[in-house]
């Protein structure tokens, strides 16, 4: 496995062997999160009821701008802790360790003043009516108030799986995921707290799993460890952090702004019962969506190790391995949501009129969904080896270029229609882009 040699092994262990001992637990941590927050939703849907869920279903954009943050620190301190190790700049990871934990808390700490501070017109503006606002408030007062130990505990996850520890980052997405499903049923049916239940089961299991993070970069014995010197913030690693971060920052900061587009178009053209179905389907992309990202983790220390170390005969073997790989994924997804909807939605609420609603959008956002797996792993790709400005366009093109005019105008024409029909012609257009400016990039490593 990985861990008995790493980080040295990621230059010389055979590709496939490499991407599974490094995906399978990206993959089994990022799924059993994202099976929670299925779970979560099955609770709050059967617990509190189907305007609840549409409450949660609210949040998606503020939960998105907090993983934009989030990702500007993690995403670039991966990527550069993994170069910099393929070039056996020890020190210089270790720096860089420490300026992740410093830039969490500052930015966490400043995240959360500003939005609790305008928390309802916040809401208000991302589609919250009367009979959601409650339920939306509930759930972010409390994810807002642990927002500083979420940022930590998903960046000191980063660096686990770029140092060379996969399995110990799934330990801890796997403890988080499991105390969170131990707690939530009690807070929310034994302790009667709702909504407000789940949230407090999601921070305080994060915060279980951050303090075992911090128990292991504090032995002195790990390649990478807490130590004096490295918290204060240096400007050539925070560029170098926040420069590659950048392009999953834009990417969430789009999201932010595309599921703000999406639910109000939805509440315009189908009231908040289509906001709630389309909670439910975000939920279910959100589980393939988690297998794609677990192979494109598996993928980044490989790819980023061996382009660091100029052997890019590797970059484009576990890029063109991972690709097929999350096609793969991708094409199960289209075939089990276009002919079973109806028996997954039922495992989140028994309204008819929301499983009605949700089976239509489910068949629209799943149509090419197949190509969705190509487009992740491609843009992943320029990001693992530090081209930041291909990544971040690439990003920007399927969300800004395609996504978001397409949100604005289809509607006006096609109704609610407009809405759900807008996802899959985005996923295309940007898939035939992508396809070509990673064709090019494999023609320079060949030269």
């Amino acid at each position: 496995m990985p861990e008995q040699n790493s980080p040295l092994i990621l230059g010389t262990e055979r590709i496939d062997k490499l991407l599974k001992g490094y995906a399978i637990p990206a993959i089994i941590a990022l799924t059993a999160a994202s099976l929670y927050n299925i779970a979560d939703s099955i609770f709050i849907g059967q617990g509190v009821g189907a305007m609840a869920i549409a409450g949660l279903a609210l949040t998606f954009p503020l939960m998105n701008l907090a993983a934009a943050f989030g990702s500007l620190v993690g995403v670039g301190a991966s990527t550069l802790i993994s170069v910099k190790l393929g070039q056996q700049e020890y020190e210089g990871a270790n720096k860089a360790l420490g300026n992740v934990l410093t830039l969490n808390i500052v930015i966490g700490i400043v995240f959360t003043v500003i939005f609790l501070c305008f928390l309802d017109p916040i809401l208000r503006f991302f589609g919250a009516g009367d009979l959601t606002l409650t339920y939306a408030r509930d759930y972010m007062e409390v994810i807002l108030a642990g927002n500083v130990v979420t940022h930590t505990y998903l960046g000191l996850n980063a660096v686990l799986r770029s140092s060379g520890h996969p399995r110990m980052a799934m330990y801890a997405t796997l403890t988080s995921v499991v105390v969170n499903c131990l707690l939530n049923p009690i807070f929310i049916f034994g302790f009667g707290w709702g909504i407000k239940g789940s949230a407090w089961a999601t921070v305080i299991s994060q915060l279980i799993s951050l303090v075992w993070q911090i128990v292991h970069f504090a032995d002195r014995r790990q390649l990478l460890h807490f130590k004096k010197g490295i918290y204060r913030l240096k400007a050539e690693f925070v560029k170098s952090m926040l420069s590659i971060g950048l392009s999953p920052f834009l990417m969430n900061l789009c999201s932010c702004l595309v599921v703000l587009l999406i639910n109000l178009g939805l509440k315009e053209h189908g009231g908040e019962m289509a906001i709630g179905a389309y909670g439910i389907v975000n939920r279910i992309v959100f589980l393939f969506i988690m297998i794609i990202m677990g192979l494109n983790q598996g993928m980044q220390p490989i790819a980023g190790y061996n382009f660091g170390a100029r052997r890019f005969d590797r970059v484009t073997k576990v890029t063109k391995l991972t690709v097929y790989w999350a096609v793969g994924v991708s094409s199960f997804g289209f075939l089990i949501c276009q002919l079973f909807p109806s028996y997954i939605l039922r495992m989140f609420t028994d309204d008819a009129g929301l499983i009605s609603e949700a089976v239509y959008g489910l068949h629209i956002v799943f149509a090419v969904f197949p190509v969705v797996g190509f487009q992740m792993v491609a843009s992943n790709f320029f990001l693992s080896i530090g081209k930041s400005r291909q990544a971040i366009f690439l990003s920007l093109t399927r969300q800004l270029l395609f996504l978001i005019p397409c949100l604005i105008i289809l509607p006006h024409f096609f109704g609610i229609a407009g809405v759900w029909v807008s996802l899959p012609v985005a996923d295309l257009t940007a898939s035939v882009l992508t396809a070509f400016m990673i064709a090019s990039q494999f023609r320079k490593f060949a030269l």
